[in-house]
């Protein structure tokens, strides 16, 4: 079960990349695994215009996405020209280009990413500002504008929450627990969303105060082990 949860808080985030992209500024995103990197791009995606490359590790993934934006088709092109002719595309672009899950870049990469940069704004989404985690894109970090993205707020997880049992996807008894929820994944949302997964899957009763441990305690497992998808889910999956 892999519920989608409505997108909750980050306003200040937000309207603060609502005006660096106005601005036509370089970003980096940073963030730790789970905080929500992915989800605010999404978010802002359609709004800004925003060219996405959801995976970011590889020159040929990173050309494979951008031709999909500029509605170019690769045929037998060799990469050095299909890096070629996506980077004319970006030219004078004021759309920003999103490379989210970026990490350690090796020269080639890091080259495409400072050429890309020159002709159109470019926004990074990475764990890590530090060189010996992001590789040889380090140097050229001072040219973007640096937006982190902390864990949750109290209030924001209220607002997951709210929303959560607002679309029935959790009994309202999950209101109760909040706070709990709330510490017991650090602020992060992915843990969070986690938790709430747990909460529509099975049968806590939270008068019990055993309930919560097993509910952690059953979060862990289906982190290592994750639990079968019924065949009537996998078949409207793939519907």
């Amino acid at each position: 079960m892999n519920l989608e949860f409505p997108f909750v808080g980050r306003i200040k985030e937000i309207a603060l990349l609502q005006r660096l992209h106005a601005q036509g500024k370089h970003v980096l995103i940073i963030g730790a695994e789970g905080i929500g990197k992915s989800a605010l791009i999404a978010q802002l995606r359609a709004s800004l215009g925003l060219r996405l490359c959801p995976a970011s590790e590889r020159l040929s993934e990173i050309c494979e996405a951008l031709e999909g934006e500029f509605g170019l088709d690769a045929g037998e092109l060799h990469l050095i020209a299909r890096k070629n002719r996506v980077l004319n595309s970006l030219k004078g672009t004021k759309r920003a280009a999103v490379f989210d899950g970026a990490s350690w870049t090796t020269p080639k990469l890091a080259s495409f990413i400072e050429n890309a940069s020159e002709r159109a704004p470019v926004w990074l989404c990475v764990r890590s500002e530090y060189p010996w985690d992001i590789g040889r894109i380090w140097p050229l970090l001072v040219r973007f504008e640096h937006v982190e993205l902390k864990p949750f707020h109290p209030s924001e997880s209220l607002l997951l929450v709210e929303a959560a049992v607002r679309s029935r996807m959790v009994p309202a008894d999950a209101l109760n627990i909040v706070g709990w929820l709330h510490r017991n994944a650090g602020g992060n949302p992915k843990t969070l969303c986690k938790l709430l997964e747990e909460i529509a899957r099975g049968h806590y009763d939270f008068s019990n105060p055993l309930a919560l441990r097993r509910l952690n305690l059953d979060r862990r497992i289906h982190e290592i082990f994750p639990p079968a998808i019924d065949k009537n889910e996998a078949r409207n999956r793939d519907e």
